[in-house]
């Protein structure tokens, strides 16, 4: 860890050096251990840092001492987002050494906005981001707003090593371009089917919706118990695709899958069914799988939202918001990993508990 941090060196700063008292580098890296030990607004990051000055000497340089909150919100507005996902991704690569690379991985791709950072002059950033299996956010780039994710996906799948791979994506990212892209990149795709694809989406479903035909699919079904509720998920698919009209029209595609997710809790019975298309070949299991990771990009967003109470902080300066929320994600992949020495302890307790021994938990996080 400190060898990225002073990787950080090499970071471009577009202030005027001879005005500079406080180290970029310095001030990433106590927004980061900031957010790391449940310091989510601008002040309570400085709270968090002037709190905690001793331990972070041992690491940030802090000729001056800690820079006051304005400071560190404007040059925070400042910091190159390509230097943060830099930066997050040299720790990545770190916290994953050692696992298998041999496995394909899942990509889950959506967006999500940035609730605080709009105003009546102004629309809140939407964020699209990739997430793998692993729990890590690997990238992210900024659509503006939810209408401009179409071309935002694209833009961060070019960004991305997908190689081998499955991409996943809503109904939002259900564009033959974005199919195609993927299939140019010599990965697989797992495309969520909603009204948006009129025809396509009633062809599929209409298929399904046959006892007959649905009975010669490939079938899997997973029953989990958690929290006085039964959850079956059951998965259908089939490569059984000639019929299909569109089928040309989308680079790759190998089959169809319908999902029928039903929660028995309390005497209710509630039932969802989705349908997709996918590049895969004929194997439900790993449809399944595909489909089923597809919640690792939504539990980020539940974290930013609960956990690090992103939608709450105002931030109205755009690119501060954007490059906060890379560091939120880059404390996310950590405390994913992190052993705080208690076990089945939630995130946001994680974050809590650093905060009242930080000094004892950096030694930790700078030996991962």
């Amino acid at each position: 860890m400190n060898d990225i941090l002073e990787w950080l060196v090499t970071a471009e700063d577009p202030r005027q050096q001879v005005k500079v008292k406080h180290l970029m580098k310095d001030i990433i890296a106590i927004v980061f251990f900031a957010e790391l030990a449940n310091a989510s607004e601008w002040i309570e990051i400085y709270l968090f840092a002037a709190a905690n000055e001793g331990p972070l000497r041992k690491y940030p340089e802090l000729p001056h001492g800690i820079p006051s909150h304005d400071t560190i919100q404007r040059v925070f507005a400042m910091v190159s987002p390509e230097c943060l996902q830099e930066f997050r991704g040299r720790w990545n690569e770190a916290m994953s050494a050692g696992m298998d690379t041999t496995i394909r991985k899942i990509f889950a791709l959506d967006g999500k906005t940035q609730r605080g950072n709009g105003s009546a002059g102004q629309k809140a950033n939407h964020i699209v981001s990739a997430v793998d299996e692993a729990g890590f956010c690997v990238g992210e780039t900024l659509a503006g707003d939810k209408s401009n994710e179409i071309t935002a996906i694209p833009e961060l799948l070019r960004s991305l090593n997908i190689n081998g791979h499955i991409v996943t994506a809503d109904a939002m990212g259900c564009q033959r371009d974005i199919a195609k892209l993927v299939r140019q990149k010599k990965a697989h795709y797992m495309l969520g089917l909603k009204g948006n694809q009129g025809a396509l989406h009633e062809d599929v479903g209409l298929y399904f919706s046959d006892p007959e035909l649905r009975a010669g699919c490939a079938y899997h079904k997973v029953v989990d118990k958690a929290r006085s509720a039964v959850e079956i998920r059951e998965y259908w698919q089939t490569a059984d695709i000639a019929w299909l009209p569109a089928r040309n029209a989308w680079a790759g595609l190998a089959s169809i899958v319908m999902t029928r997710n039903t929660v028995i809790k309390g005497g209710v019975t509630t039932t969802e069914t989705r349908y997709f298309i996918s590049s895969l070949p004929l194997n439900v299991e790993e449809a399944a799988r595909a489909i089923r990771g597809h919640w690792m990009v939504e539990s980020y967003h539940w974290h930013l939202d609960v956990t690090f109470r992103e939608d709450a902080n105002r931030t109205l300066d755009r690119a501060a918001a954007y490059n906060l929320n890379i560091v939120k994600k880059m404390a996310i992949n950590t405390l994913r990993l992190v052993d705080v020495g208690i076990a089945k302890i939630s995130m946001k307790n994680k974050r809590y508990l650093i905060s009242m021994n930080f000094g004892h938990y950096l030694d930790t996080f700078m030996a991962l």
